[in-house]
Parts: C-alpha cells; sequence; structure tokens
C-alpha cells in the first residue's frame, strides 16, 4: 500500500456523512489519509441537517457526483473511491468517468441497465418515490421506515438507536433517477462500466438488504462482464443496508480493507 493513500467515503440517502467516523478511524489507523465529507450543501452535524432539510432538497446525482470528483481529484490521482448505497453508485460513477485509483461500492444504489427491481426495494424506495411532488424535496424516514429498509437484519432497539443517531433528511431526486434510468438516454445513474483501463471496483452486498437487494448487486456485476479490470462481488450472510453503521461493521471494514491490500492499494 502507498503511503498515506488518500480514500473519500461517500454516504447514501438518510444518512450523515458522520456516520463514516468509525471507518475513519479505521482506516487512519491502517495508514491510509481518508476524507468523509458531506453531499452538496449538507450540513456539519445530524442535528443541523434535520432543523434544516431544505440545504440538500433537488440535489441529483450529477451535482453530487462532481461534488466528490471535486475531493477526490483535489486528493490525488491515487485516491480510493468508498461509497454505500447511492454513494456507491457514485464511486461506481467516478471510476469509470476515470476518477479514483480504485473504488468499493457496498450495496451499491441501481445504475442504469441493472432490471431487477424486488418488492423490497420499491418499499424501500416508497417514502420518497410514492408521491411525485417529492422530486424537488428532502425527505425524512420514520423509525418503522428505517427499520425496514435498513435496520431489518438487526434488533429492534439496535435499528432504533442507529435511526436516532445517523438519519438526516435527504433529497428524494436521485431515487426518482435511478428509477427511470432504463427508460432516460442521457441517464445520470448510467455508469461506464466497459471503462478500459480503470482500478478495481469490489461490490459488496448483504444477502437481507432490502433497499439494494443482493439481486440488484448481482445483476450490477453483470453490467461490467465487458471490462477487463478487476470487478469483483463479495456478499454478506444474512446483513442489511446497516452493514456499514451497525454492530457488524468492522467485518465489512476489514473485507474491505484486505481487499484493498490485495489490489495493491
Amino acid at each position: 500500500m502507498a503511503a498515506s493513500r488518500p480514500v473519500v467515503f461517500i454516504h447514501g440517502l438518510w444518512l450523515h456523512a458522520t456516520s463514516w467516523e468509525p471507518w475513519v478511524e479505521k482506516f487512519r489507523a491502517r495508514g491510509y489519509e481518508p476524507v468523509a465529507p458531506g453531499w452538496p450543501n449538507e450540513p456539519g452535524t445530524v442535528e443541523a441537517a434535520r432543523e434544516n432539510p431544505d440545504a440538500v432538497a433537488d440535489i441529483g446525482i450529477d451535482e453530487a457526483a462532481a461534488h466528490f470528483a471535486d475531493v477526490a481529484n483535489g486528493l490525488g490521482q491515487d485516491t480510493i473511491l468508498v461509497g454505500h448505497s447511492f454513494g456507491g453508485l457514485i464511486a461506481e460513477k467516478l471510476l469509470g468517468e476515470g476518477v479514483g485509483a480504485g473504488a468499493v461500492a457496498i450495496d451499491p444504489a441501481q445504475i442504469k441497465g441493472v432490471l431487477p427491481l424486488p418488492l423490497a426495494q420499491l418499499r424501500s424506495g416508497f417514502p420518497a418515490l410514492g408521491n411525485p411532488a417529492n422530486l424537488h424535496k428532502a425527505v425524512a424516514l420514520t423509525s418503522a421506515q428505517f427499520r425496514y429498509g435498513f435496520g431489518n437484519a438487526v434488533s429492534q432497539e439496535e435499528s432504533d438507536a442507529l435511526f436516532e443517531r445517523w438519519t438526516i433528511p435527504s433529497p428524494a431526486r436521485p431515487l426518482f433517477q435511478a428509477a427511470a434510468a432504463n427508460f432516460v438516454m442521457h441517464s445520470p445513474a448510467a455508469v461506464d462500466t466497459k471503462r478500459d483501463p480503470r482500478g478495481p471496483l469490489l461490490l459488496i452486498s448483504g444477502t437481507a438488504d432490502h433497499t439494494v437487494p443482493d439481486v440488484v448487486t448481482r445483476s450490477t456485476l453483470k453490467q461490467y462482464r465487458d471490462s477487463m479490470a478487476v470487478t469483483e462481488l463479495k456478499q454478506f450472510e444474512g446483513r442489511g443496508h446497516s452493514l456499514t453503521i451497525d454492530s457488524g461493521w468492522t467485518e465489512v471494514a476489514d473485507a474491505v480493507l484486505d481487499w484493498l491490500a490485495a489490489q495493491g492499494l
């Protein structure tokens, strides 16, 4: 591993950037230089983000991707991208644009070309997608909605604690963009899966995930079948969408660190 290689952590919808703090500490202890910036206009704390949901309203995939590209490019070509959920989609998108030396996409949101749309995924996205008027708004989850979409594989008590600690209102627009991706010619959810050369990519899925079911991540892997670059999938049995923040997060983080080391990153 190159000394002090930068890492950019990219969170998805409904979690605050500070939810990456344990990962930042762990990666720094391994010699990396990690950062976990928020999405454009995201307030600096969970409390501030809850008090000002309109700050992030109407932020879309392209705006977020450009924001994180600026961060990664400012840190240098050796930067590693690690994203969760829509952050995973953004990590894939940026890697396909030549940003970063490698990427890890954990439970990545559905990219253009992925066809499976399981009922669990539809239900998880319903708090935003259920009302077309939400397109330009920021939407918050209830604890019950978080339990279904994120915390279904942990106890009720842990799910409620994670909800209270990390959740924030998030823009609904990326969900609408991903949902319509296969019907839009120039969708912001499109990823250049054929780019060659590019850095290695690791896809991670939790087999109990409701928000991004395992079948969706496996279908995402198939989108890279024409790529000559390293593209791998690691599945975590019985894990849900909360796998980056729940009590089992270290297992996932260790797997990511091991994979990066194996790739020389």
